[in-house]
C-alpha cells in the first residue's frame, strides 16, 4: 500500500500545493511551523477520518477561506484509488473514494491504512490512561471498522448517561428509570468494545515483546487494564455491575466506571514500566508498540501501512533510530525533519523541500 500524490487547496496553511510521493521513503524537510506536519495530518484524514491534532475541522480550512478540500491518490495491491476530501466552515464534511460517497467513518477505515509515529507517542508508556487508549482505538478500528460503530454508539449514550447524572444529583435523587436505559445500551457497546480490546492487546503484545527483544533484549508485557471489572464480558454481567455505581455516579455527577476508564498494564522484566523504568525502557517500549501495531495491520490486512514519522528521528538515540531504519526499509514512509540527513539516503528516497506552506524544491 502507498500514496501517489497528495493535492491540498486552503489546508491549514497551504493555499494549493500538490505533492507527488515515492513509495519509499520521503523526507519532508524545513524549518519549524513551516507546514510540515500538516501534510502528515492531511494523509491522516484519509485513514481516520479526523485530524490527530485538531478538535474540529474548522481549524483545518486556511483562515479567510470558505473550505478546505484534499485530494489522494494510493493504490494497494488490487487496485488504484481517487480519494477527495472536502471540509466546510459550517461543519459539514464530504469524503468520496473513487467518487463513491462515504457516509460513515467505517466505511473509511476499508481503504487506506496509516499508522503515526510522534514525539507524543513515546510518552505513550509513561503518558495518561488517554493516550494508552487512542492507541488501541487508532488501530482496532483500521482493522475492524464494526467497532468504530460500537466505539461512536457508545460514547453517545455516554453523554446522554452524563448529562441525566447530573440533573439527578441537582434534584437529590437516589435513581431513576432512565439511568438503567442508557446503561442496558452502554453494556450493548461495552461488550463489544471490550471483547476488541482485549483480544488486539493480547496479539500486540506478541509482536511487540518480540521487537523489545531484539532492540534491548529485555522482557515486555503489555496487558489489558478494563475499566469495567467483570468475570465476564457478557452484556448481561456489564449491566449489573454498571447498576451496582448508579448512587456513586449520581453522586459525583458523571460515569466514574466504563470503558472511557480502560488503560493497558504495561512491564519491562517484571517492573511497572511506567513507574519505575528508565526514560529509555519507557521509550523502547512505546517504540515497541507502535512498530507492532504497524506489524499486526500487515498480518491482517495482507499489506503494510502507509507510515508517517512526525520528527520522532531526532527523539531517538542513535541504536533505537538504526533499529527503526532498518524496520521501515522498503515500505512507504513520510518522515517529518529540519534536515535531510535524519536518514540514510538512498536511490528510493525523495526530498520534499518544504517553507511557508509551499514546496519549494523537490529532489528524487
Amino acid at each position: 500500500m502507498y500514496i501517489s500524490s497528495l493535492k491540498l487547496s486552503n489546508f491549514r496553511n497551504y493555499s494549493s500545493e500538490e505533492i507527488e510521493l515515492s513509495p519509499y521513503t520521503n523526507v519532508i524537510y524545513g524549518d519549524n511551523a513551516q507546514g510540515k506536519t500538516n501534510i502528515l495530518e492531511a494523509v491522516c484524514m484519509f485513514s481516520l477520518g479526523r485530524s490527530h491534532r485538531a478538535k474540529t475541522d474548522r481549524e483545518l480550512i486556511k483562515f479567510g477561506k470558505d473550505f478546505a478540500k484534499l485530494r489522494l491518490s494510493f493504490h494497494d495491491a488490487e487496485r488504484d484509488y481517487k480519494a477527495t476530501l472536502q471540509l466546510f466552515k459550517n461543519g459539514k464534511k464530504s469524503i468520496k473514494i473513487n467518487h463513491v460517497q462515504i457516509t460513515k467513518l467505517s466505511m473509511l477505515m476499508n481503504y487506506l491504512n496509516v499508522v503515526m509515529f510522534s514525539p507524543e507517542d513515546l510518552d505513550l508508556v509513561k503518558g495518561a490512561p488517554s493516550a494508552r487508549r487512542r492507541y488501541m482505538d487508532s488501530s482496532v478500528s483500521q482493522l475492524y471498522p464494526r467497532y468504530l460503530t460500537s466505539l461512536i454508539d457508545y460514547h453517545k449514550a455516554l453523554a446522554q448517561k452524563n448529562s441525566l447524572l447530573k440533573e439527578l444529583r441537582a434534584k437529590g435523587a437516589k435513581s431513576d428509570v432512565m439511568l438503567s436505559v442508557w446503561n442496558e445500551q452502554l453494556a450493548i457497546e461495552a461488550s463489544k468494545i471490550m471483547e476488541y480490546r482485549s483480544d488486539f492487546i493480547q496479539l500486540v503484545n506478541d509482536y511487540a515483546s518480540k521487537i523489545q527483544r531484539e532492540i534491548s533484549r529485555e522482557e515486555l508485557k503489555i496487558q489489558y487494564s478494563p475499566g469495567i471489572k467483570t468475570d465476564d464480558t457478557d452484556k448481561s454481567s456489564i449491566f449489573r455491575y454498571l447498576e451496582k455505581n448508579q448512587r456513586r455516579e449520581i453522586e459525583f455527577a458523571s460515569a466514574q466506571v466504563g470503558v472511557q476508564r480502560d488503560d493497558l498494564s504495561i512491564s519491562v522484566n517484571g517492573t511497572d514500566a511506567r513507574a519505575y523504568c528508565s526514560q529509555g525502557q519507557q521509550r523502547t517500549a512505546a517504540l515497541s508498540m507502535k512498530i507492532a501495531e504497524a506489524d499486526y495491520l500487515k498480518s491482517i490486512k495482507g499489506e503494510y501501512p502507509v507510515l508517517l514519522l512526525d520528527d520522532i528521528m531526532s527523539e531517538l538515540d542513535i541504536n533505537r533510530r538504526a533499529y527503526l531504519e532498518r524496520r521501515i526499509r522498503g515500505k512507504q514512509v513520510l518522515i517529518t525533519s529540519t534536515d535531510t540527513d535524519i536518514v540514510k539516503s538512498t536511490d528510493n528516497t525523495r526530498l520534499i523541500h518544504i517553507k511557508n506552506g509551499s514546496v519549494v524544491k523537490e529532489d528524487k
